[in-house]
């Protein structure tokens, strides 16, 4: 069964081109990897909630645009596998100042999939 690495962030939205461009590149170093499919979505309804909601999550700033993205692989083994590949890829930035979000407000993790239709 699949394995699924989902992230919920903040972007600016005067950025959004900027992280387009770096999640197209991270993209498609994941699938030559092995990753199965790269997924980037940019909020559209995505409201306040009074306790919790995206937003809250993100800490979410005047100006700033919630991403949420998530990566599928065939296994969690192969996950592993694929993200220690990307990790050693010069193609992937490790210079969190360069990214055009700040990475210490984003939210990751790894999944089963419970369910796909």
């Amino acid at each position: 069964m699949a394995y699924v690495d989902g992230f919920v962030l903040a972007v600016p939205r005067d950025r959004i081109e900027d992280y387009r461009a770096l999640a197209a590149t991270a993209a498609a170093v994941w699938k030559e990897h092995g990753a199965l499919a790269v997924v980037e979505c940019v909020g559209d309804d995505v409201p306040v909630g009074e306790l919790t909601s995206f937003p809250r999550a993100v800490q979410l700033a005047e100006g700033e645009v919630v991403v949420f993205s998530w990566i599928v692989h065939p296994s969690r083994a192969e996950r592993d596998r694929i993200n220690a590949a990307v990790m050693a890829d010069e193609r992937i930035s490790r210079d969190f100042a360069a990214l055009p979000f700040d990475a210490k407000r984003m939210i990751y993790g790894g999944f089963d999939v419970l369910l796909e239709v």
